[in-house]
């Protein structure tokens, strides 16, 4: 979990958890028997959230970047995590052997570090790590910060 919820002080217009917008409106292509998981139609998934993303102001909680416009987005944080570290939370999850190893080698290989960095300005691109509960702390605090920032420099209410 991204450590977003209904308690962070600073709220933006939305949070868009994908999950939840696929499994509400039934975003879905199918099912991957091998890592036993519905596959995302991420055309679906655009358009349910059009209208939202126009207005702007938005937190978009994924696991992915690469098909979301460019433009949505003044930046991009990815929660990084030690191998070990997310392997007990997969294991956790009860995620089969298969999903475990492709998610261990995406982490391995920085896979969603690097679509991020290719879908849009590197420069917008952050790494956070996400190991325990005091990493959860210090993003959302490196994540409240920004906000500020970015409401200070572009001349908008940070309290809507």
């Amino acid at each position: 979990s991204s450590g977003i919820n209904a308690e962070w002080p600073l709220r933006p217009g939305k949070h868009i958890n994908i999950g939840k917008v696929a499994e509400e409106n039934e975003c879905y292509d199918g099912y991957d028997e091998n890592l036993a998981c519905k596959v995302l139609d991420e055309d679906k998934i655009l358009n349910c959230i059009e209208s939202d993303m126009s207005k702007g102001n938005n937190i978009v909680d994924y696991h992915g970047s690469d098909f979301f416009d460019e433009d949505w987005f003044d930046i991009v944080f990815v929660l990084r995590a030690e191998i070990e570290v997310l392997n007990k939370r997969l294991e956790e999850r009860g995620y089969n052997e298969d999903k475990i190893k492709n998610n261990l080698e995406s982490e391995i290989f920085q896979v969603l570090l690097e679509e991020a960095w290719d879908s849009y300005d590197p420069d917008i691109v952050q790494q956070l790590t996400s190991n325990n509960l005091a990493d959860v702390d210090t993003n959302l605090q490196s994540v409240t910060s920004w906000i500020k920032s970015w409401h200070t420099d572009n001349d908008t209410d940070v309290d809507r």
